[in-house]
């Protein structure tokens, strides 16, 4: 479940809707993601755009970028150029060298830059910074 403080954010923000998007939610699930895990919840209620904007940083309103736009060719980047296991989905489009994963088995999300960092993660060596979504957005909103 989506914490009070995220849910309370996105509505002050006019970005929290009570009914889910079937549509999101399907093309999540697609992509075997859980409907009642708080990816989901976040991206089948939460929309202010095709992005989010804070710490610097974009990240994708996921469920419009899956049925908006060639999100096929982030996967593709991601796991063929970047060398990640399939559990991974791109959560934004990994401009400036850097970009947020969301692992769809354990629910952590990661950071990783080019270089040692993303070598020294896919060595085993790196463990996520959040161990699960709702941390990850609490942090990326700074509540």
């Amino acid at each position: 479940m989506l914490s009070h403080n995220v849910k309370e954010y996105l509505k002050e923000q006019g970005w929290w809707f009570d009914d889910a998007s079937d549509d999101y939610k399907d093309a999540l699930s697609k992509l075997g993601i859980e409907p009642s895990s708080n990816i989901s919840l976040f991206y089948s209620h939460a929309e202010g755009g095709p992005t989010f904007y804070n710490q610097k940083k974009e990240i994708y309103q996921l469920g419009w970028y899956i049925l908006n736009s060639d999100y096929s060719l982030d996967l593709r980047r991601s796991h063929e150029g970047l060398g990640l296991s399939e559990k991974y989905l791109p959560l934004d489009s990994f401009e400036g060298e850097s970009g947020f994963f969301y692992n769809k088995e354990t629910g952590e999300v990661v950071r990783l830059t080019l270089g040692k960092e993303l070598q020294d993660f896919k060595a085993g060596n790196l463990k996520p910074q959040w161990s699960d979504f709702n941390s990850f957005l609490e942090w990326y909103f700074e509540l």
